[in-house]
């Protein structure tokens, strides 16, 4: 049962789904059934719709940093649907702690901010790691004498195995994040989910879709 003040603070990543009320309205709508009872006052509500990525992510979103403007000056409690929607990196989750305002995410209402502190640093280390360890793969190709991107009979059979290597590499990379995953119960779909919510991306460095995490999982 929720007490106290809150202000609520909504965000989805492109202009588009701000327009459309993509996700905007399922966020609204789980900060309602939160604050269902209790003596709470939901004194504002602030949406975003920038992408507010980056290590100055605070300065890129004025609608948080106005919400929790208006946190300190009634002494409320900032509340989001769900993490993700505020840790994602390091520096941002540091900006929020220096902020001083409570705060509760309606997924993860036991977090606190040494919580969310370390899900990013893990996502972090995570994401880097995964990107050194294919890169690795391709410089030991390389050593080999494998010219990627050249052509010939024999160097496309080599740049194939390189490839196939540092596929196998960074399928490998995956397997403590996707055991885990798996151990949850999590559908693939919601792996796909949960791998963009914590910012670890593909080899090539875009999102995931549920055909290259079904391609890494045949890999291991």
């Amino acid at each position: 049962m929720a007490d106290g003040k809150f202000v609520a603070y909504y965000r989805v990543s492109t202009a588009r789904q701000g327009t459309s009320g993509l996700g905007l309205e399922a966020q609204r709508e789980s900060v309602a059934r939160f604050l269902n009872g209790g003596a709470w006052d939901l004194i504002g509500e602030f949406t975003e719709t920038e992408t507010g990525k980056g290590a100055d992510a605070l300065a890129k979103r004025p609608q948080l940093r106005a919400a929790l403007d208006l946190c300190r000056k009634r002494g409320a409690t900032l509340i989001i649907a769900k993490l993700d929607r505020l840790a994602r990196n390091v520096h941002f989750v540091s900006g929020l702690m220096e902020a001083k305002v409570k705060f509760v995410a309606v997924d993860m209402p036991e977090a606190n901010e040494l919580t969310i502190h370390i899900m990013a640093a893990f996502a972090e280390h995570e994401a880097k790691r995964i990107s050194e360890r294919t890169k690795d793969a391709l410089r030991a190709a390389k050593a080999r004498g494998v010219a990627l991107g050249a052509t010939g009979p024999q160097n496309l059979r080599r740049n194939i195995e390189a490839r196939q290597q540092a596929a196998d590499t960074f399928a490998g990379s995956l397997s403590g994040v996707l055991g885990g995953f798996k151990a949850a119960g999590l559908s693939q779909r919601a792996m796909v989910a949960e791998l963009n919510k914590l910012g670890i991306r593909t080899a090539r460095g875009g999102e995931w879709s549920l055909a290259q995490l079904q391609r890494v999982l045949a890999r291991q």
